[in-house]
């Protein structure tokens, strides 16, 4: 083989082929044209550094003259298997893509932070990426290396286009892509239109877009993410295959953070984790914007390790251990406790309705740990004071506190002095907190009344024979008689209306006791009722009665009737007896008092409207 020579025949020495700029370089020049051109020196020992190094999985320290990548971009997820948290979608789109039944429009909805974006460019990835050979098809596991991957995850691919609906959100812009559907991908497999925040379009711009997105052309895909699924059309909804993302757990958040943590060389201890985790209520996002400050907060204490002392300090964890110490001043009656920690926190700064919704968050978090058996805490303390609660406390006066806590929020937030009336509300509360359950009260009354105790006088000093246990007074077992006859005539006047009005009128009852009744006529009564009593006690009751009647009137009680004459009677005696009636009776001579109750609606009408 002749080496190939120049244009005066000299021969030409071996080059290295040039592969073009490496990512380094074209990282370098992108900062350069944004921020200046840097250092030449370190432009060219980053690439030289990057040429040399093999490649790792972790991202390396930025070099020196880039800007600083938060942790929440360095290590947003490139890949459906770096996607924590979403197993079904992933399932679900994996089972799509293999059978060939994509839909034209995805949407993606859930809290902030847990990856709709980030979900929207790997589905973008998947449909488009060729493989390393440039022969591949869609895939559910891109391969992250063909140009469509490496252009999408670069946010420069022609045919992936992005667009902020909370800056676009009129008809111009809608029209804008009703009109690019129309022409095919310039380089990729499909056209993909990523719309993020999509419930900020107006209404018109979603009807416009409508027709567009119901019968897109083959090649065009739109992809939606929002965190208000509720602020859209139905006729969107309709239109689109929906994936709900969840909540990220706390423990697989925070086994997550610990893998950041290792691959940015940070040790962080696993309470640490824990509570970062907790903090970022289910969002990956806020989790690691969280650790990325946990990290400086660390790196300023000087010892370079995230320990749970720190995050619990930069937390502001602190004033959860001053909301304890108030709780269980509170529930344990300790009046000087709860003023001393109401003025501590105040002198902090902290407002009384924020106190006050401090503990209406800590009863909630003990009911629930005592219903489910685990504490929903962000530190081993915090769940042993939770757990401990759980087990002191009823559900009675759980609920108790609640709604003494709740009406004493409302009572702050609208007082003169906010302070004070947190005070007077914390000590209410805590006077509160040891009085019965209603409920175990009325339980507890209804069981004196049926079994009334004897009362026993002291033994006399000369010691003499006790005197017998006091037996309830005549008058007593009289009242108590005639409250279990009353109840027993509403029983058999439900069953038989006649017989028991019978009964209420006419019965003077004697002697009754479970089973058998002896009772007096009232006088003027003509036959026996006897047998149609019994008939009727029986079928109210479901038992046997034994009913016997005497003649003997002296020590039988008045009828029902009777008694309520009586007491009809003494009412009106009172009455009269009082000063503004007798004024009134003395003023109107031949006056006469009427129940109002017996008038009748035609002698209700005014006067000068009879006939």
């Amino acid at each position: 083989m002749v080496d190939s020579t120049d244009m005066f025949g000299a021969p030409i020495a071996d080059e290295p082929e040039d592969d073009g700029p490496s990512a380094a370089e074209l990282e370098a020049a992108g900062q350069a044209s944004m921020f200046g051109d840097p250092a030449p020196a370190a432009v060219a020992s980053v690439v030289q550094e990057e040429r040399a190094a093999p490649p790792v999985a972790a991202p390396m320290p930025a070099p020196p003259g880039q800007p600083y990548r938060v942790l929440a971009r360095k290590y947003r997820p490139q890949t459906f298997g770096e996607l924590i948290g979403q197993d079904a979608m992933v399932q679900t789109l994996g089972n799509a893509i293999r059978r060939g039944r994509l839909a034209h429009a995805f949407l993606m909805t859930g809290v902030r932070g847990v990856g709709k974006t980030s979900t929207a460019r790997l589905i973008a990835k998947a449909l488009n990426c060729i493989g390393p050979d440039g022969q591949g098809g869609p895939t559910i596991d891109p391969c992250g290396v063909c140009e469509p991957c490496v252009a999408i995850a670069e946010g420069r691919h022609i045919d992936v286009i992005e667009m902020d609906a909370a800056s676009h959100t009129g008809v111009d812009d809608v029209r804008e892509i009703i009109e690019a559907v129309r022409y095919a991908a310039v380089s990729a497999r499909y056209k993909i239109y990523i719309i993020d925040e999509v419930h900020m379009l107006s209404r018109n711009a979603f009807n416009a877009l409508l027709k567009t997105l119901e019968e897109p052309p083959a090649h065009v895909k739109f992809l939606f993410a929002t965190t208000e699924v509720d602020k859209l059309p139905v006729t969107v909804l309709s239109r689109c295959q929906r994936f709900d993302l969840r909540r990220i757990q706390t423990p697989v958040l925070a086994a997550h953070f610990g893998k950041v943590c290792e691959a940015e060389s940070v040790h962080a201890e696993d309470e640490a984790l824990a509570m970062i985790a907790a903090a970022a209520e289910g969002s990956v996002r806020d989790g690691l914007s969280i650790l990325d400050q946990a990290i400086s907060h660390a790196d300023m204490a000087g010892g370079g390790e995230v320990t749970a002392e720190q995050v619990r300090e930069m937390l502001g964890l602190a004033d959860k251990t001053m909301q304890r110490r108030l709780f269980s001043a509170v529930i344990g009656g300790k009046g000087d406790g709860v003023l001393q920690e109401v003025a501590s926190q105040f002198a902090l700064g902290i407002e009384p309705t924020a106190m006050m919704r401090a503990q209406l968050d800590l009863v909630h978090k003990v009911t629930v740990t005592q219903i489910s058996g685990t504490a929903d805490a962000r530190s081993a303390e915090e769940r042993e004071a939770l757990e401990g609660w759980a087990k002191k406390l009823g559900a009675g006066a759980l609920h108790r506190l609640w709604q003494l806590l709740l009406k004493g929020y409302e009572e702050v937030r609208g007082a003169p002095d906010p302070l004070v009336a947190a005070q007077m509300a914390l000590l209410r509360v805590m006077h509160a907190a040891d009085l019965p359950d209603p409920g175990g009260l009325i339980k507890q009354l209804e069981a004196f009344a049926a079994n009334p105790p004897t009362m026993q006088s002291a033994p006399p000093a000369d010691g003499a024979a006790p005197v017998a246990a006091m037996a309830p007074s005549p008058e007593a077992v009289a009242a108590r008689a005639s409250a279990q006859w009353a109840q027993l005539v509403e029983q058999v006047e439900q069953v038989s209306p006649l017989i028991g009005s019978a009964m209420r009128l006419s019965v003077r009852v004697i002697s009754l006791t479970p089973g058998q009744l002896v009772y007096a006529l009232a006088p003027g009564i003509p036959g026996d009722p006897t047998a149609d009593m019994r008939r009727g006690l029986e079928g109210a009751t479901g038992g046997s009665w034994r009913v016997e009647r005497s003649a003997d009137l002296a020590s039988a009680m008045p009828s029902l009737e009777e008694a309520r004459a009586a007491a009809a009677a003494r009412e009106e005696a009172a009455l009269r007896e009082d000063p503004l009636v007798r004024a009134a009776f003395a003023a109107f001579p031949g006056a006469e008092m009427i129940d109002e109750s017996t008038i009748s609606a035609t002698e209700r009408k005014p006067w000068s409207k009879r006939a």
